[in-house]
């Protein structure tokens, strides 16, 4: 793990040069893509034997935390392409799983999804052997910078969602430059419409003889990438504490009326305490998400037969617990550094607002206190979630 956590940490330092120009002027990241596959971070998954890094999720989850130190964005980029890229293995079956990673890990693949089960607006209907995709979605990450993308749609007349991998650059896909978010703003999430995308019945996830093979393990794609979020959050978090003691350090001037002058800022007692409370705060939300990302990756590693719901459910709610503190933690740190920078750190060239946009909105995507009551049932009644498309 070390070796590519020091990986990470060099990517990242490339990409923080110039996060704060690139978060305004809001471009398609082709470059920053293609510096992760240029350092192997995209096929850190991969299997070995075609040339993949054959790591763990819990080496991923930390390696997402890095990149997002530095952007955000690009952490959620790479997060959602671990998902992505691990999609066939969690609902498809033996052969499409060693189909799909022999071709991205070959080719150094990126993926995007156009997945948002919560709107039924992507119709699936059959043409013979085909299934035919058209529609639209209001979200699709990764968009123009991939190459894969995985459709998720419901088949006409059944309430099946059949998933499927295809190339992003087609005539049938249209991706829309309308992601103009405050926050997270790299990362392609703009509308996407799908008209007449084929897609043979042989390769749609999980089927066999056009009957769905259901297993337990289907249902970890909700942990799996609420932990991919809570990873990139905490990078998010992380970023911000370190470039708030780095400018306290470097600018912030000690306040000559309390009563208790300092020659400098970085040993105000206010200063100090503040700092103290954010850190302390920091490392419990880290070693909860370290905890969680310990916890899941055997699992995701083990044979899928094996997984029982009684051992999905436990982790399912460790990693609503663990989303639901970094939230808290790294919004109030994202507010809080201004306080103890000072006024002249919220002048928009050095960025620090970039934290808390990219948090704020990312941490939006479904309501936290879901999360709280999930765990709040089972610390209370020692119920487990149920699986659902966001739990």
């Amino acid at each position: 793990m070390t070796d590519w956590i020091t990986r990470a940490r060099e990517v990242a330092a490339q990409l923080a040069v110039d996060a704060v120009e690139r978060d305004r002027a809001n471009k398609t990241p082709f470059a920053e893509v293609q510096l992760l596959k240029d350092n192997g971070l995209v096929t850190l998954l991969g299997p070995a034997e075609h040339g993949g890094g054959g790591q763990t999720w819990e080496t991923a989850y930390r390696v997402i935390r890095e990149i997002a130190k530095a952007d955000g964005s690009i952490g959620q980029l790479l997060g959602y392409h671990y998902l992505w890229a691990w999609a066939a293995r969690l609902v498809g079956t033996d052969a499409q799983i060693a189909a799909v990673e022999e071709l991205y890990t070959k080719n150094n693949f990126f993926f995007g999804g156009a997945v948002n089960p919560r709107d039924s607006d992507l119709k699936i209907t059959q043409d013979g052997d085909e299934l035919v995709y058209h529609g639209h979605k209001s979200f699709s990450t990764g968009s123009k910078v991939s190459d894969l993308t995985v459709l998720e749609g419901v088949l006409e007349g059944t309430d099946d969602h059949i998933f499927a991998i295809v190339p992003s650059k087609q005539p049938g896909i249209a991706f829309h430059d309308d992601w103009d978010n405050i926050g997270q703003r790299l990362t392609e999430s703009g509308s996407v419409t799908i008209s007449d995308v084929r897609v043979p019945w042989s390769d749609a996830a999980g089927y066999v003889d056009r009957k769905f093979q259901p297993l337990v393990y289907n249902t970890l794609n909700v942990p799996t990438i609420q932990l991919v979020f809570t990873n990139f959050y905490l990078g998010i978090a992380q970023g911000a504490l370190e470039s708030a003691l780095a400018y306290t350090r470097e600018r912030t001037r000690a306040w000559p009326y309390g009563g208790d002058d300092k020659a400098s800022a970085t040993e105000e007692w206010y200063v100090l305490e503040g700092y103290g409370d954010l850190q302390a705060k920091l490392w419990a939300a880290e070693a909860l998400v370290d905890r969680a990302g310990a916890a899941i990756s055997p699992i995701l590693h083990a044979p899928r037969e094996d997984l029982t719901p009684e051992a999905r459910g436990e982790v399912a709610v460790l990693i609503a617990a663990a989303k639901q503190r970094i939230v808290d933690t790294g919004l109030e740190i994202g507010t809080k550094i201004f306080e103890l920078t000072g006024a002249r750190a919220s002048a928009t060239k050095y960025g620090l607002d970039r934290f808390w946009r990219n948090l704020r909105t990312h941490s939006l995507h479904d309501p936290l206190p879901y999360k709280r009551r999930e765990v709040g049932d089972y610390a209370l009644n020692g119920r487990l979630p149920e699986p659902t498309w966001y739990t």
